[in-house]
């Protein structure tokens, strides 16, 4: 669980947002969501020694500085599996008037030799 909310543009979804919005903010938070759990899993390792500056604040520091480091690689899009997932997930949405409108008008050709005598 997050003990920090996420401030970063991008990442969060604003009232009115275009389903493409929304696809591409939930792709950047399940990157971050993936960053943080191989972050955990790589803290868990344990290599046999003393744990000498081990104590309960410097675990949750380190929680911190994970999920602030996942936020900003999902942001900043280092990685690419929130637009590789985005783009694999956008066929899933209902198609744009304004896109089906203009290729439409695009695909019907028109020569300028027409109506001319």
């Amino acid at each position: 669980m997050s003990t920090i909310d996420t401030t970063l543009p991008g990442m969060t979804v604003q009232p009115g947002a275009t389903d493409r919005e929304k696809l591409k903010a939930t792709a950047k938070q399940f990157e971050s969501m993936l960053v943080r759990q191989m972050l955990a899993a790589a803290r868990k390792t344990d290599f046999g020694g003393d744990d000498v500056f081990g104590s309960q604040a410097m675990d949750t520091f380190n929680q911190m500085q994970d999920e602030h480091f996942a936020d900003v690689t999902a942001q900043s899009g280092v990685l690419g599996l929130a637009s590789i997932l985005e783009a694999q997930m956008q066929r899933f949405l209902p198609a744009d008037e304004a896109a089906t409108a203009q290729t439409a008008a695009t695909s019907t050709p028109t020569t300028p030799s027409q109506g001319k005598a």
